[in-house]
């Protein structure tokens, strides 16, 4: 009786995969790839209403789509501290859920403005390791965005450390620990 049934779950398994080749299921990368064309999209109508030149490059990383415009000079686009790229990007985002229906978590950079905060954190990430470590003392860091303390949290596991977030949005902040005393 258990063969049957296994056999049973399998054909199940292999009629629904076909279903969805059938169909026309998207795989994951393929579903990224449409949300970086509607929103390369919508961000080269908005480019052209602001009469700004930019070009768009995009690509999947990690599980998610990215935009970036790169040009000349977008620095109205970025904003004091990037507050500007931060709305540009959930309006983005509100533009791939009205098309596809599907909350987005795409990432926007302006002028590799995001590359380079996510280098200074992972460095920022990595001395503050280095001086927890020496003291054996936790240390604080200002508040942060999510996207800012994700940064800071994986320097600090891949210094061997361990970091937990405290406070409430939005002065939320990370603690790096010092090791466990065996």
């Amino acid at each position: 009786m258990n063969a049957e049934l296994d056999t049973t779950e399998a054909e199940t398994t292999e009629t629904t995969d076909s279903a969805a080749d059938q169909d026309g299921g998207t795989s994951l990368v393929e579903r990224l790839e449409q949300e970086g064309d509607i929103a390369a999209d919508y961000l080269e109508e908005l480019l052209d209403i602001a009469d700004l030149d930019g070009d768009l490059d995009m690509d999947v990383e990690a599980d998610r789509a990215a935009v970036s415009i790169v040009g000349a000079d977008l620095s109205q686009l970025v904003g004091p501290d990037g507050k500007v790229l931060e709305a540009l990007q959930e309006l983005t985002r509100l533009a791939v859920y009205r098309e596809t229906g599907e909350r987005s978590r795409l990432m926007l950079d302006i002028s590799g403005f995001r590359a380079d905060k996510r280098s200074r954190l992972t460095k920022l990430g990595e001395e503050t390791a280095a001086e927890v470590k020496a003291s054996g003392k936790p240390v604080s860091l200002d508040p942060m965005s999510p996207f800012e303390r994700k940064i800071v949290h994986d320097a600090v596991a891949a210094a061997g450390l361990t970091s937990e977030s405290e406070g409430v949005e939005p002065r939320r902040y990370v603690v790096v620990l010092p090791p466990a005393a065996d």
